[in-house]
């Protein structure tokens, strides 16, 4: 009677739990690591799934005996859509951003006003970048043994899993191709040796170490809306550039390419990655009862310095814009003082970014409260506040950050791109229930 007492409070306390607190996730953490955390809303750490205990509890190793193997293929299938609207007042130096659609009469923009859709997923290839999968459900894989030698206290594991995975490219005239059209961001854990010890019939701990790989990749098509391409369409407009005359040539040319702030400038490709990422994780269950039990479980950070390629085509009308504007005498004169532009039609070199892998600590319980349903509930933190932007750093001085600097200094230099995130370290509830059939 005194067991089901506390089962009827601890259930009790569960539900209220339940209704008060809202559900909140991180996308791309956990997410393609094991069904069963899955179901179970990643609420497992007083409960591990198999060998991938370690990576939710290493502790949970010690629940495995003799020699085990498992694999695991995930179908991934994501639904991404988008709105976008136009603000009041989206205009840049007088200039509408709105344009009179030929077939509907309305106005629009190629991003504003418009809706964007994908279902493609895509995968980071490690030393090739993204691998945009076919259309439907793509296959993650995880895979791992353990040993748990006759009467030892010791239990060996190692696994193969994807900790952090989320990507999906989208169509080449999606309004969302700027932001971006196709990206990979993923987190390859190769090597992960882990030993679980039971300490008696009521605590056990476990600790491993993880090596990983990490990749990021985007391909972005780029326009700039900014005061600098607003004036140039404004001064193309009144030199009547459409006749094809130069009436200022040779002190002044703006008429080389058609330039403007709602018009494309080109596309960028990005890939970096770390190789060898190391992490550690540590573990504790403990089990008075034999439906009761808790556990916790910390995962270091890691911090990384990520190495790769870029390459930016830019448009026609971009690069022939600038080219006859420093072909010019006043032309080249500003573009040597402000540094803007020569009109390159290809830029490519080396990037790099420092990047920390956030730190993750979780815990939770696991409750029996019949012989047919195990009710678990964790609370999770992991610090993505680490992540309030990505700061690529370019081996050379780039003809886009040149402008960009002149109008946005707090997130560009000559040589520098910051990507503004602001994301944010938060707890995180989570819940689940199993049914033994």
């Amino acid at each position: 009677m005194g067991h089901n007492s506390h089962k009827r409070q601890i259930l009790a306390a569960l539900i209220a739990s339940t209704i008060a607190c809202g559900a909140e996730a991180q996308l791309a953490q956990n997410l393609t690591i094991h069904p069963k955390a899955l179901a179970l809303g990643n609420a497992v750490t007083a409960d591990p799934p198999g060998i991938m205990a370690i990576h939710y509890n290493p502790a949970g190793l010690t629940k495995l005996d003799g020699r085990q193997l498992e694999v695991t293929l995930m179908n991934v299938y994501l639904d991404i859509d988008a709105d976008f609207f136009a603000p009041d007042g989206y205009e840049i130096f007088g200039i509408d951003g709105l344009e009179t659609d030929p077939l509907t009469g309305r106005q629009r923009d190629p991003v504003a006003n418009t809706h964007s859709h994908t279902n493609n997923v895509a995968l980071y290839v490690p030393g090739y970048g993204i691998l945009r999968a076919p259309p439907g459900p793509a296959v993650a894989p995880s895979a791992g043994i353990s040993i748990n030698p006759p009467g030892s206290k010791l239990t060996f594991g190692n696994a193969f899993y994807l900790p952090l995975a989320a990507g999906f490219y989208r169509d080449k005239d999606d309004p969302g191709r700027y932001q971006p059209q196709a990206t990979a961001l993923q987190r390859t854990t190769y090597l992960s040796p882990t030993i679980g010890y039971e300490i008696n019939d009521h605590w056990s701990v476990g600790a491993g170490i993880h090596l990983s790989h990490m990749g990021i990749a985007a391909d972005q098509y780029m326009r700039a809306p900014n005061m600098l391409l607003g004036v140039a369409e404004i001064l193309q407009d009144a030199f009547n550039c459409e006749s094809g005359d130069e009436p200022l040539q040779p002190w002044l040319a703006l008429c080389g390419g058609n330039i403007g702030p709602w018009d494309d400038i080109g596309a960028l490709s990005i890939n970096v990655q770390e190789t060898l990422s190391p992490t550690y994780a540590l573990g504790v269950m403990w089990e008075p009862t034999d439906w009761f039990s808790w556990g916790a479980s910390y995962t270091s950070e890691a911090d990384m310095n990520l190495k790769g390629s870029f390459e930016i085509e830019y448009t026609d009308d971009w690069s022939g814009f600038w080219q006859g504007l420093n072909g010019s005498v006043l032309g080249a004169i500003t573009s040597a003082i402000l540094s803007l532009p020569s009109g390159a039609p290809r830029e490519a070199g080396n990037v790099s970014m420092d990047l920390v892998y956030p730190q993750h600590f979780q815990t939770g319980i696991s409750v029996d409260v019949h012989p047919k349903l195990t009710l678990n509930a964790d609370i999770g933190w992991t610090d993505y506040a680490q992540w309030d932007a990505f700061v690529f750093r370019f081996d050379r001085n780039l003809e886009f950050l040149n402008a960009a600097k002149i109008l946005s200094p707090d997130n560009a230099t000559s040589n520098t791109l910051r990507l503004p995130l602001g994301f944010k370290s938060q707890w995180n509830w989570a819940f689940g229930a199993e049914f033994h059939a």
